[in-house]
This record gives structure tokens, C-alpha cells and sequence, in this order.
């Protein structure tokens, strides 16, 4: 995580400054640092540094611009600009617990990169001695949560299906005790009644599967994860043409998010009952793909008339969201990389969240603020639900009508929670198009740390 436990005497100093502090702090050094940093024309403005000279040719300090000192990517450029130092940079300014931990944790995801497919040397990152009140461990399993999200998200869907989702999953629990995994595999989905993930997954060489993850005190309350895993969407027979095409190795970010999540709810401790549910398939072109106009049944025992084969999101977690509301949890999350409507509404950087209860929404808008990982609330608007009304089946996967595309997919969703059970839906993007501090371009999770900040604050302190 680029952290070092301590300071040495060769460690350099990282001093936060904005326009205001600059000339506060210049008063109190001598005349050969104030006439440096005006040679320099350095001001503190923002994601601005400079380097003081020390003894002897080193690097004495840093003055860094920073505008929020609080914030979560105030120093989250800081890591890929500063040259590795073998001692370390510190930040040399006192702070509280929270802002120590939001400090190190956007040094932390600013010291990511993706360069599984690059040759050459891996790239390097300053590393910071960790501030003495900051919280290492909620930064190393938030950190590793996000890592697991980005590198999954941008795995090619030639080195992730299905089978590797699964495996992911697998791989998660391994270094946790009590956690179990279960896959159900091709036509044994249909032995097990998940009719819809199977019949979206049927068309692709790379088996459909189902995969339940489970970890807890059965004494806990129930919190159970819903991810959309989707490995690649060509759009089905539906095709989608090239330029939708490009980015769909990123559908299953959905599951990427609850893999994340539960990473990070687990290796934390929560006093939870944890189950994570992903339905992992590839929408394909074949011989032996689900076509419009088919009717297909679902777990739940609803008809699904299929209006379009790119919506197949909504269809596979269907089955899904009807197992998970078999054990009557405390809570459902599901996470998809659902709608182009929601990134037309909010853009790239801003999911959009539905909630079937005032109360867990408000919460958890209120931890999207708390942790800086933003959220937007959308209405499940019922008058809309005529938009997916089917003249032959119980309900259609696609509207015809071009409006409400977020909402109308989190209605259909809706059909297969059952009432009284707390649900959330959040339509994530799961990418960001360009780089910013702390969140370079490529798989992003987007939602994933609000919700932990949820479950944490609703469901108890960790246990000792």
C-alpha cells in the first residue's frame, strides 16, 4: 500500500500550504528559504509544489498546494509526481484520526496502476510514513477493496469470464475463515430454477453461472450483495454497434463492486451475516442465444417477454434478486452497470441510487458525503411501470418508450423484491474516461465505499 510505519531522519517533510498559510508559514523561516520560494513564483495554489534544497544536495522538504486538507484526494496526486524515496514522505502537519485516514487512503489510490499487459519496469510510487492517528487498517482493506474493483473492471474479457469471475471469487475468501463459496454451472442452473441467468448465458461457449459467497454468525443480521456480472455485452442479437461495443468488458463491474465490498466488510469484521450473489455470463451472438420476442421464466415465477437483448442486465438479476430475498435479509444492495440512461442523467462520476426505504436512503446519501464517494437518488416512480407493461408475459425487459431509462430498469428490478425487505439499487458507471488525483482512467469503484460506510454505521461497530 506504499506506507512505511516510521519516520527516519532522512524522511522529507511534506508541507501543506494554500495562498492564505504560504506567507504565515514563510514568516517564521530564514531569508534563504523566503528568497527561494519567490524566485520560484511558487503561490500554494493547488496541486502546486515546490522542492526546498537541504544539506548537501538533498531534498529538504516539499511545499505542496492543497486546497482541502481534509479532503480524500488532498494529497492523492502526490504519489506518482514525487520521486521514490527509500525513507518516505511525511506529512508534517497534525491532524485528527479522520483526516489522517482520509489522507493516507488517497495517497493509497493514488499509488494505483494497471500494468498486468505492459512490458517493461513496473512503475514506482512515493510512499508515504503512515501519520500516527490514521486507521491502517480501514486504509489497507478500503485500498485493497478498490484495487480488486479497478483490476477486475479492467481485466479484457479475454482473461475474464465467467469461470475467472468465479474464480475471483474463490480467491476472495480464501485468507477468511467461515467464508464458503458455491457455483452452479450451465444447465445445472436450470436444475436449480435460475432460468433467466441461464437463458441469457446460453449463447456463449463460456458457461452461465450462478455464484453464492457466504460469511458470518448466522446470529447477524442479513446483509446480501447483489453484483451484475455480465463479462462481456456484445448486445446480444441485439448487437450493439463498435463504438457501445468498446468499453463492455466493463458490465460486470457490478460484481466487481460486491467482491470489493465484501472484501472490505469482511476483513474489517462487521458483526454481519454477509452473502454476496453474482450472476456471471456473457451476452453472445450464437446459434443457441436468447432472441427478441422470446418469453422467458424466472426464478421468481414471472414471465419476462424479451423486448431487446441488450437489456439483459436487468434479466440475469432477476433470478438473482429472488434468491436473495428467499432468507428475508435485513438488507439488499445490488450493484449493475445497468443503464446508459443513468450516465446520460448524471454522468460518468455520479451513480445513480434507488431505494425502496426513506430511511436507508437518506443514510446513505448522508455516508456518500461523509466518505466523498458521491451518490444520487433517482424516484422509483411508479406511474412508470406501465412503461414495462408485456401484452404476453408478466412484464417486459425493454421499454419502448425512450424516457426514464434508470427508472424504468429500477422498476423492473423492483418486481423481484419482495415487500417489507429494505432494498437498494445502485446504476453504476464503474470507469473513469479520464484521470484525476487519485482516480486514474480505466475501472473505478463508484458507490462501493458509501455502502460499507452504511452497513458499518447501521449494523454496528467491528468486532474487537
Amino acid at each position: 500500500m506504499n506506507f512505511l510505519d516510521k519516520k527516519s531522519a532522512n524522511s522529507t517533510p511534506i508541507t501543506p500550504v494554500n495562498s492564505d498559510t504560504l506567507a504565515v508559514w514563510l514568516k517564521k523561516q530564514d531569508k534563504a528559504v523566503q528568497a527561494w520560494v519567490a524566485a520560484s513564483g511558487f503561490t500554494g495554489a493547488s496541486g502546486s509544489l515546490l522542492t526546498l534544497p537541504g544539506a548537501n544536495g538533498t531534498v529538504g522538504r516539499i511545499l505542496y498546494g492543497v486546497a482541502d486538507e481534509g479532503g480524500l484526494y488532498s494529497y492523492a496526486d502526490l504519489p506518482a509526481k514525487l520521486p521514490k524515496n527509500d525513507a518516505g514522505y511525511y506529512i508534517d502537519k497534525a491532524t485528527d484520526k479522520d483526516r489522517a485516514t482520509q489522507a493516507a487512503l488517497g495517497w493509497a489510490l493514488g499509488s494505483y496502476h494497471f500494468g498486468l499487459y505492459k512490458s517493461g519496469a513496473k512503475k514506482e510510487f512515493a510512499e508515504l510514513v503512515l501519520p500516527a492517528n490514521a486507521d491502517k487498517a480501514a486504509v489497507q482493506s478500503t485500498a485493497e477493496a478498490v484495487f480488486l474493483v479497478r483490476d477486475l473492471v479492467n481485466t479484457p474479457a479475454n482473461d475474464l469470464g465467467p469461470e475467472e469471475l468465479a474464480n475471483a471469487g474463490r480467491n476472495l475468501i480464501t485468507s477468511f475463515n467461515e467464508a464458503s463459496i458455491k457455483v452452479i454451472v450451465g444447465e445445472d442452473l436450470l436444475k436449480h430454477n435460475y432460468p433467466a441467468i441461464y437463458a441469457v448465458g446460453k449463447g456463449s461457449p463460456r458457461k452461465p453461472r450462478f455464484i453464492d459467497i457466504q460469511w458470518g454468525d448466522k446470529k447477524n443480521p442479513l446483509v446480501t450483495l447483489v453484483g451484475k456480472g455480465v463479462c462481456f455485452d456484445s448486445g446480444g442479437l441485439n448487437l450493439k454497434p463498435g463504438n457501445s461495443m468498446a468499453l463492455m468488458k466493463k458490465d460486470m463491474g457490478g460484481a466487481a463492486h460486491v467482491l470489493g465490498l465484501a472484501h472490505m466488510i469482511i476483513s474489517q469484521n462487521l458483526p454481519v451475516r454477509l452473502r454476496v450473489l453474482i450472476p456471471a455470463v456473457e451476452n453472445s451472438l450464437g446459434g443457441n442465444s436468447y432472441r427478441p420476442g422470446d418469453i422467458i421464466k424466472t426464478r421468481r415465477g414471472l414471465s419476462v417477454e424479451i423486448g431487446n437483448t441488450d437489456a439483459e442486465g436487468r434479466v440475469i438479476l432477476a433470478d438473482a434478486l429472488a434468491e436473495a430475498c428467499r432468507d428475508k435479509p435485513d438488507l439488499i444492495i445490488d450493484f449493475a452497470t445497468l443503464t446508459g440512461a443513468a450516465r446520460v442523467a448524471l454522468g460518468p462520476d455520479l451513480p445513480a441510487m434507488f431505494s425502496n426505504d426513506e430511511k436507508i436512503a437518506a443514510a446513505l446519501l448522508a455516508s456518500s458525503k461523509a466518505v466523498e464517494d458521491p451518490l444520487w437518488r433517482l424516484p422509483l416512480w411508479q406511474p412508470y411501470r406501465e412503461m414495462n407493461n408485456s401484452k404476453v408475459a408478466d412484464i417486459n425487459n425493454s421499454s419502448d418508450s425512450g424516457h426514464a431509462g434508470a427508472i424504468t430498469a429500477a422498476l423492473f428490478l423492483e418486481k423481484f423484491i419482495e415487500k417489507g425487505i429494505p432494498w437498494v439499487h445502485i446504476d453504476t458507471f464503474g470507469w473513469n474516461p479520464g484521470s484525476k488525483p487519485g482516480r486514474p482512467e480505466g475501472g473505478e469503484a463508484l458507490g462501493m465505499r458509501s455502502s460499507y460506510d452504511l452497513i458499518k454505521k447501521k449494523f454496528g461497530k467491528p468486532k474487537p
